[in-house]
């Protein structure tokens, strides 16, 4: 039973390593040998944003300034990431970070048809926040949040002010089935990751690493 939580825990390890290298050489620039991403994250309520955060962690400090966007109910996603990052600047005092708020685009349960007015309206406040913020990279693993944040980060490359790396890691709790917002931003997103094999064998376009975060 030891032998097979250690290779667990080795797997997982592995699986972080590799998509850090993916990320790092995503953006490293030829003659350089380092590089600042600007990376917009999108926190969501629930178990997203203890997901994202153990993703950020095994992330290098290159990878500054961190934004981070979150629906504007979400107490304590905020609480979380600012002790994450209160902890992060404690190795490094040249972190930086800042939080945003938008309008939830969908609650628990909220159905189709309202969700997509709900979702239009967070998308007026995602559109300027993005296009101020101007990310290298946008960093999302399932909230309803993310959709708005992308479909902005989206419009800024083809409006051709700045093409923006949209990298989506589904959540670990999806198995055999995406989230809606995986659904939807599989089709859109420049990376998209899930951490189990019955999902990549659905989904083609996916990349499967094992267990992520």
């Amino acid at each position: 039973m030891n032998f097979f939580l250690c290779l667990i825990v080795v797997g997982g390890i592995a699986a972080l390593i590799v998509l850090r290298l993916w990320l790092v050489l995503c953006f490293r620039k030829k003659g350089q040998h380092s590089v600042s991403v600007r990376v917009l994250v999108v926190a969501g309520s629930g178990g997203h944003t203890a997901e994202i955060l153990r993703l950020l962690g095994s992330l290098s400090k290159g990878y500054n300034p961190r934004h981070y966007v979150l629906a504007d109910t979400d107490k304590m996603s905020a609480v979380k990431i600012r002790l994450f990052e209160e902890k992060r600047a404690e190795l490094d005092s040249e972190s930086l970070y800042t939080t945003h708020l938008i309008p939830r685009s969908r609650e628990i349960q909220q159905s189709w048809s309202s969700s997509l007015f709900t979702t239009l309206y967070a998308l007026c406040y995602s559109l300027p926040l993005t296009f101020r913020l101007k990310p290298d990279l946008v960093l999302c693993n399932g909230p309803g949040t993310c959709v708005p944040i992308c479909a902005s980060a989206l419009l800024l490359g083809i409006l051709g002010i700045k093409k923006v790396i949209i990298v989506y890691v589904e959540s670990i709790c999806r198995v055999e089935t995406l989230s809606l917002s995986g659904k939807i931003l599989y089709h859109f997103s420049d990376y998209f990751f899930v951490q189990w094999p019955a999902l990549k064998g659905k989904y083609p376009k996916s990349v499967y690493l094992g267990r992520i975060v």
